[in-house]
Formats: structure tokens, sequence, C-alpha cells
């Protein structure tokens, strides 16, 4: 039941290829649990106590919070669709509720250094460091997801109107504009890029010095590689570019709901966690303004 699974999501639940993978590990490995500790159930006929003894032993194994409560999430949807499938009577994910976890504020590049990479980053000559320069300021510059820019075709792009064509999660489609500045950077990467590879098996924008599509691990690499230089962040991954998008621009006055719409994100509670990095920013001004401070 797990391949049908795991089709609803794809085909009609839309979800993408890097969520599939999620679910997909997190169920083998609760197959692989049964398998090991109770061989005579299958998951249709486990219930709560053998739930539970899966969600221990993660937790006995020393996963965090968040990556326990998403093999949980991952686990619930699995069986409301065994429910809604009528393989089973009862859900032994009902009861089980997910673990307390400390909200951790998302991290970002402060703006200083942000405008000092920006300004002052060497790359290398020719197409290498065109691309490497049109990944950094596009992350920045939009504030689009890896998987997003990974996605991103050259018919993507409007000069004209300024924006780019994104393909989000669960394939929904939204416009994002680009700085103006970002148009330079645009042209001199496509430039090069149609000189060395005229002719590629696939539509990418963005691709590797032999002319394949960017991979996530590439992209992870070249922002490590930049960041490294200019900022002490533990973390130094494209996501962090897109927190440093959000907070940014809420620090210069942004509306929360345009944020949100620029980000894709679906409801207003997934944006909200960036009010709190500007709310830090306000505190540290008041306590050092205010005379009672």
């Amino acid at each position: 039941m797990i391949a049908s699974f795991l089709k609803y999501l794809a085909y009609e639940k839309r979800y993408s290829k890097h969520t599939l993978l999620s679910y997909e590990n997190d169920l083998q490995q609760y197959v692989s649990f049964l398998g090991k500790h109770f061989p005579d159930i299958s998951p249709a006929e486990a219930d709560y106590r053998t739930v539970r003894s899966w969600i221990v032993s993660l937790t006995d194994k020393g996963l965090g919070s968040s990556t326990v409560n998403r093999k949980i999430a991952s686990l619930r949807s699995y069986y409301k669709y065994l429910l809604k499938r009528e393989v089973i009577a009862d859900n032994p994910t009902r009861k089980i509720r997910a673990l307390k976890s400390n909200k951790r504020l998302p991290q970002f590049v402060g703006e200083s250094e942000m405008l000092h990479l920006l300004d002052h980053c060497e790359y290398e000559d020719g197409f290498s460091g065109a691309r490497d320069q049109l990944i950094l300021e596009l992350l920045y510059g939009t504030g689009i997801r890896l998987s997003e820019l990974i996605a991103l075709k050259e018919v993507d792009v409007d000069f004209y109107e300024g924006h780019i064509r994104v393909l989000g999660k669960r394939n929904k489609e939204r416009i994002v504009p680009f700085p103006q500045n970002l148009e330079e950077t645009f042209k001199n990467y496509l430039i090069l890029k149609n000189r060395g590879f005229s002719a590629t098996e696939h539509d990418a924008l963005l691709v590797t010095d032999k002319g394949d599509a960017c991979y996530p691990m590439f992209i992870y690499r070249t922002v490590k590689k930049y960041l490294s230089h200019f900022t002490t962040l533990d973390k130094q991954s494209p996501h962090v570019l897109r927190h440093t998008f959000a907070t940014h621009l809420l620090n210069k006055g942004a509306e929360l709901n345009a944020v949100k719409d620029l980000l894709g994100h679906s409801s207003l509670a997934a944006t909200q966690v960036y009010t709190h990095n500007s709310m830090e920013k306000l505190k540290a001004i008041f306590e050092r303004a205010h005379p009672k401070a």
C-alpha cells in the first residue's frame, strides 16, 4: 500500500519529488522497524502501542524533535489514506501527539554583511563565476526555494516585466519580481552559457561546468563557498538566503501579506516567524535609544 500511497501524493496531492522522497524514507524506516521488532504485524495491523514504540525508538536514537515530528506526520498521513480507502477501521496515530520542540528563529545574514558580500565578492572569470554570482543574487534577490531555483528555465525569465515565473510547492505557480540590477547578471550569464552550451538535453536555466542541470548539493556547496567568507553563521545554506530576503524586507517596512506572496507561503503563519527577527531588531534599537530602557 505504500506504493499506492506515494502515487496518491504525487498525482492527486501533487507533492514535489523531494517531499515524496521524505515520505518514502520515513515509511520504509517504519516498515523496517516493524519487521525487526514486530515481525507478525503489518502496517495495517499496527495499533497505538506499536506506533508509539517506533516513536520511542526514534527518540532513543537521539533524533531531534523536529525530525521525529516529521516522521509522525508522514505516518499520520499514511494511516489517514488507509482509513479513507477502508483498508483499516481505526487510525492508530489518532492519539499520537507531536513532541514539544523549542522554536528557533530563522538564521539570516545581516544587512551590512549581505551588502558587503554582493559588492565585494570575487568570482572566477568566465562562465563558472557568472553562474555562481547569479545563484547568490537570485536566492537573495527573490527569496525562492532551492527546489524552485533548480527548476527555473530560461523561458521563465521575463526581462521586459522584470520577473521570474516560479513553480512552487504542489506545482503552484507564482510570479516573483527581481531587482533591476539582477538583469545585467542574468544577461551576462546567459551569454556565456549559450556560448559554451549551445545544445543541451534539458532546458534548465542553471547548469554545471559540464552543462548538466544543477542539483541540490551543487547549489549548497556554491552558497557555502561564498557565505563562509562573509558570515560566521552556523548555517550557510540556500535557505539562509531565503530567510535573509524575508527578514530584510520586513525590516524595511514591507507588508507581511506581500512577503507571504513573494515567498509562496500558503498561510500567514509560516511568514510570521520572520516578524520575530524584526522585533528583536526593534528591541535592540529601543534599548540603545530610549532613556528609560
